[in-house]
């Protein structure tokens, strides 16, 4: 039994932002270790419901633990919370990112803090793991994803590194590897960071198509949320704020036909409500809170035009 534990960050506040009626259902799209599911039954009454997704299979067996007839969870990632019935869901949590039993237990590979196999895959079960696409990804690949994902600016450098290292004594199988050759090739780095923050975080992102799954599970939102449904979002690096913000941003503006200027604009869709950063306590007792931001929006009340063209539901 292992003893890694994980501190939901802005418990109360997502919760809080979350509930408009006891009796909903819920989309908790990340359980990760049940944090913000166990707190959002906590305020459920007896007809409300609950439905959980997540990738990892120890997120499906810490939620095996929950005894109650008003949860479920379903062994899938968050992409697919479009295929809910078209406004069905009273609130929907998405909760970012990775939880701190996957950073700290070694045998995952996401961390460089402790040497383990190089994996990073969120489900363990499928797909391919980061030495898997790190021993055949080409240099111009590996330097886009780096640079991309983990805005490093000495992608190319450590790109080389692992394409000479690879040539050299064979692809890299473990994480303190990895996070070795990333110190070499990385020149110099800001005060309190490891050099290879940057590169694991990269890595891991792409291996899990973590921004891309992000999108599509933003898009089925709409699809799925009642008008007056909130969604909720908590994230925990620039690169998935900036899709958040900017979805929310997208759907909150009147849309105008050009071919028709005098047309009445199509209804906005989401309404902005709030940014919410942890408080000084929390980050104090968490430090690893100090990152998040959590965006909140409402779907609102108007509907589409049945000949919208727009596809923005």
């Amino acid at each position: 039994m292992n003893t890694w534990t994980h501190t939901t960050v802005l418990l109360n506040e997502a919760i809080d932002a979350l509930i408009t009626r006891a009796d909903g259902l819920y989309v908790d799209a990340t359980f990760g270790r049940g944090g913000h599911s166990r707190a959002l039954l906590a305020q459920l009454g007896a007809a409300g419901r609950l439905l959980a997704f997540d990738k990892d299979p120890e997120a499906l067996a810490e939620a095996a633990q929950i005894r109650d007839e008003r949860f479920s969870i379903r062994h899938q990632g968050f992409a697919a919370l479009g295929e809910l019935p078209p406004a069905s869901v009273t609130g929907v949590l998405m909760d970012l990112g990775i939880s701190s039993p996957q950073i700290d237990n070694p045998e995952r590979g996401f961390s460089f803090r402790a040497d383990g196999p190089l994996d990073m895959r969120m489900d363990p079960t499928r797909g391919q793991s980061a030495a898997e696409w790190l021993a055949v990804a080409d240099q111009r690949q590996i330097a886009e994803v780096i640079r991309d994902y983990g805005e490093e600016r000495f992608a190319v450098p450590i790109a080389k590194a692992i394409v000479a290292r690879r040539q050299e004594r064979g692809p890299l199988a473990s994480t303190a590897e990895l996070a070795e050759l990333v110190a070499g090739a990385v020149k110099t780095r800001e005060p309190g960071q490891n050099p290879a923050t940057r590169t694991f975080q990269a890595v891991r992102i792409f291996v899990n198509g973590e921004l891309e799954e992000l999108q599509q599970a933003l898009e089925g939102s709409l699809h799925v949320l009642q008008p007056g449904g909130r969604l909720v979002v908590i994230s925990f690096h620039s690169l998935e704020d900036r899709i958040v913000k900017q979805f929310i941003a997208r759907h909150s503006r009147a849309v105008v036909d050009r071919r028709a200027p005098f047309a009445e604009p199509a209804p906005t869709l989401l309404r902005a409500l709030a940014r919410v950063r942890p408080g000084e306590a929390e980050v104090a007792a968490n430090p690893r809170a100090r990152s998040a931001i959590m965006r909140v929006a409402e779907r609102t009340q108007a509907p589409l035009p049945a000949n919208h063209r727009g596809g923005r539901a």
